[in-house]
């Protein structure tokens, strides 16, 4: 976002993963619906210039690349005031489920526990986080972390930082990514891959069942 508030992304209607194509289909379809000869007013006029300021940040992938380091770097150094903790930085209290007392039995302190599901769930997205987080971009963008390291496994990405990896090779590497991955859209397809990892990688766990099956106040009988 820029000092007058303006988040290309956002004014485009574009996610920050998107591949350049996309951005510039998305900027073309958004010109030819506020173009002041197609839709004349101040406030199409005002939409129409935001459209055009927001393609001069990230329309040019040299431009792109310079404003995402920008966004980086104030991420990092202004953190919002009174933001709640990060799932992903939780705090050693936060990190012994309920009914512990913390012995050693239990997560190490700093260590998130496992999540937890349902014994009668089926492959769908982490309950961790709520949406796109700006970690998981790199000023770099695409590709950025470089070529795989090898023993591939699983699907092949041929989007964001790990462009050309299987996913098993980043769940070895980069399991927050994994967990990322698992919430976004784009993730959706690989839902029963990355389930698999989570579970394999001890990040999610399904409930006991003797605790799921005993009856509560609102189960029915």
């Amino acid at each position: 976002m820029t000092a007058d508030g303006l988040d290309p992304y956002k004014t485009l209607q574009v996610d920050p993963e998107a591949e350049d194509e996309v951005i510039q289909a998305a900027y073309r379809r958004l010109a030819r619906k506020y173009h002041p000869d197609l839709a004349p007013g101040e406030e199409a006029a005002a939409r129409m210039a935001a459209i055009n300021a927001a393609w001069e940040l990230i329309g040019d992938p040299t431009a792109r690349a310079a404003f995402d380091r920008r966004r980086a770097a104030a991420a990092t150094s202004a953190p919002p005031t009174g933001a709640p903790p990060s799932p992903r930085s939780p705090s050693p209290a936060a990190a012994t489920p309920p009914g512990h007392s913390g012995s050693s039995t239990g997560p190490a302190p700093g260590q998130r526990p496992p999540e937890t599901v349902s014994p009668d769930w089926t492959s769908g997205r982490s309950s961790f986080g709520g949406g796109y987080d700006e970690s998981m971009r790199q000023s770099d963008g695409y590709g950025s972390a470089g070529p795989p390291p090898g023993r591939p496994s699983g699907t092949v990405l041929n989007f964001g930082r790990y462009a050309g990896w299987s996913l098993g090779e980043i769940a070895r590497r980069d399991l927050e990514y994994i967990e990322w991955l698992d919430r976004a859209p784009i993730g959706r397809n690989y839902r029963q891959e990355l389930d698999e990892l989570l579970r394999a990688s001890g990040r999610r766990r399904t409930a006991d069942r003797d605790k799921a099956d005993q009856r509560g106040l609102y189960r029915r009988r």
